[in-house]
């Protein structure tokens, strides 16, 4: 694999003032089929994490009811979420693969959740008392609790998913050097791609939600935050360009990441057998349905695609 730098994992935080793409989950029903296929496609998993959660400062802390595994990637990381119990957000799980199996929620880095929560209150959004969420986690040097705070609005205020804020409050444990490398070469999460039958006003509506500038080019609408974009795209546009069958509307389709060498990306995907498409310069891998959605690889250093 591609030896890099150091790594400084306080740099997953955006600035102050600034937003990123933190992370994107995909909600699967059945973590151990999910993780073989992951694996089979070249990723470095972390062990699996049971997380817990308290509803109000200083409050008790209990079983949130989901798990997790991850993978953790130089810029960004993803997400594999798991119900666990019979709590709310189990079953706020479970009725989201109802819909379908695959991407859900999306996670904006911050540090400042409490400026986030405002501006949300303000422009309409209703937001959640922020929580206090932790884990469990290995390390070299034996265990460690991540920490994070997350501002969500109540669900179905965004149809999307749970879109939300995240503050990394610990990142030197989740992004470990060990967990960086993959056989695939996959490097950093660019871009989510969000299937939506109005991509004008969707674009505006995460404008209010964000603070960030809606573009449009074309008919292509994305949002840019420090660190990755929202793309927002047609049902039309996808199966167009991608051969992409939607599954249900409005649906979080897929991400882009960026790999250190595409065509060793293509090597690892092709030993693997894994559903890969090559669109000019970048891959499209299908997940199956145990997954679900779409990845994007593209070359690091590589402008976004179109998608119009």
């Amino acid at each position: 694999m591609m030896q890099h730098a150091a790594f400084d994992a306080a740099a997953q935080n955006p600035p102050p003032g600034k937003l990123n793409i933190d992370h994107v989950a995909h909600f699967v029903p059945h973590i151990d089929t999910a993780s073989a296929a992951l694996e089979q496609a070249g990723f470095t998993l972390t062990p699996f994490s049971e997380q817990s959660h308290r509803l109000e400062p200083g409050g008790p802390l209990t079983p949130a009811g989901a798990g997790n595994r991850c993978v953790m990637l130089r810029e960004g990381y993803l997400e594999f979420l798991t119900p666990t119990g019979d709590t709310a957000i189990a079953q706020q799980l479970r009725n989201s693969i109802q819909r379908y199996t695959g991407l859900h929620l999306i996670a904006l880095g911050t540090v400042a959740p409490d400026i986030d929560h405002a501006r949300l209150a303000k422009n309409g959004f209703s937001p959640l008392p922020p929580v206090a969420l932790q884990r469990e986690i290995g390390t070299a040097e034996g265990s460690g609790t991540a920490r994070f705070t997350v501002v969500r609005v109540p669900p179905g205020t965004m149809a999307e998913g749970r879109i939300q804020y995240c503050q990394q409050h610990t990142p030197e444990l989740l992004w470990q050097p060990r967990w960086l490398e993959h056989r695939n070469h996959a490097r950093g999460l660019a871009a989510v791609m969000i299937c939506v039958a109005n991509p004008q006003e969707a674009a505006q509506r995460y404008a209010r939600y964000t603070g960030l500038l809606a573009q449009v080019s074309g008919t292509q609408w994305r949002i840019d935050t420090q660190r990755g974009a929202l793309l927002f795209v047609t049902q039309a546009a996808l199966e167009k360009q991608f051969g992409i069958t939607t599954p249900a509307l409005p649906w979080i389709a897929g991400y882009v990441l960026t790999s250190d060498s595409l065509s060793a990306t293509r090597d690892a995907l092709d030993a693997a057998r894994c559903d890969v498409s090559e669109l000019g310069n970048r891959l499209l891998l299908r997940w199956p349905g145990a997954v679900g959605g779409s990845i994007l690889f593209q070359q690091a250093g590589t402008a976004l695609p179109a998608l119009s």
